[in-house]
């Protein structure tokens, strides 16, 4: 008995577009439509773009530099100061909007250095195996016994950590064995695949093998360990401004919240803003993060999406 032919269109002979897929839809177009049916994807979509333009685009409105009146030191809310005035009588809201950059440039800078390397080594580990693979695994156990705050905190009292590019250079180069590890786990079955076998007998070369074959088909991993790469280094970061082990220079939400603290400002009710409004913003942003990387990988992945 054949098989059933598929369904075609009316007077055209042509094959039907199957009920639920997208015709000629791009795959980014793709995955915008499922997080936006998503209503946790959504509100993490919306919470991460929303911080992401008012601390990129809000500087250009408002302008980089905070005016001061030490006079007016620790004023209140008002209609011309939303959010009141700080301890050197500077407007709240306006070094939150500004405050924003140097968190998202260390966090993605970090991230993707965190990300390039784990995923290069964890490949090359998984692919290749044997000594360079003990000698890779050996490295990761030695960095991982360290406590991460603990090194950050070392480095920090050796180097001057004012540039929010060191910062991130140096998050992103000590943070990266728990995604290796993740990393040469996939390599190490994906490795065994007929698509991998093909590829070694038409003997293209062990790069195109890994970064050409291996590697984009971990690209929805990889994707979702990014972001949550993102929010520890995001983490790492405040803690270091909060606990005092990196300069206190320029602005962003770490320093203020370190600044807040250091001058009392919980034990002025005026003041609040100035140690609520920061704490407010990080933890938007990483609930967008979360929400976000959550629902991505239910739509990535097929075992969650068919549950």
């Amino acid at each position: 008995m054949s098989a059933a032919a598929p369904p075609t269109a009316a007077g055209t002979g042509v094959p039907a577009p199957v009920a639920g897929k997208a015709v000629g839809v791009s795959p980014l177009r793709r995955l915008f439509n499922e997080l936006t049916r998503s209503t946790s994807g959504f509100i993490g979509l919306c919470l991460v773009l929303a911080i992401l333009l008012v601390s990129l685009v809000g500087p250009l409105v408002v302008g980089t530099q905070v005016p001061g009146d030490a006079a007016r030191a620790w004023e209140g809310p008002s209609a011309q100061h939303w959010l009141g005035l700080e301890g050197s009588g500077k407007d709240t809201l306006h070094l939150l909007v500004i405050g924003g950059q140097t968190v998202l440039m260390v966090g993605f800078l970090a991230a993707s250095i965190t990300t390039v390397i784990a995923v290069a080594i964890g490949a090359l580990a998984g692919y290749f195996g044997g000594r360079f693979d003990a000698l890779m695994l050996q490295l990761t156990d030695i960095v991982m016994t360290v406590p991460q705050i603990v090194l950050l905190a070392v480095v920090g009292a050796f180097y001057n950590l004012d540039s929010p590019v060191l910062l991130g250079v140096i998050i992103g180069i000590l943070t990266w064995p728990v995604l290796m590890r993740s990393i040469r786990a996939q390599v190490l079955s994906l490795k065994e695949r007929e698509f991998v076998e093909a590829a070694q007998l038409l003997d293209v070369g062990w790069v195109r093998i890994v970064f050409g074959e291996i590697v984009p088909n971990m690209a929805s991993y990889i994707l979702i360990n990014f972001i949550i790469a993102v929010t520890n280094a995001i983490y790492a970061m405040v803690g270091l401004y909060l606990l005092g082990l990196a300069p206190q220079k320029g602005v962003n939400w770490g320093i203020m919240i370190n600044d807040a603290w250091t001058k009392g400002a919980m034990f002025n009710p005026d003041a609040m803003p100035y140690i609520v409004a920061p704490v407010t913003m990080i933890v938007l942003l990483q609930l967008g993060l979360i929400l976000l990387t959550r629902t991505l990988e239910e739509i990535l992945n097929p075992r969650l999406r068919d549950r």
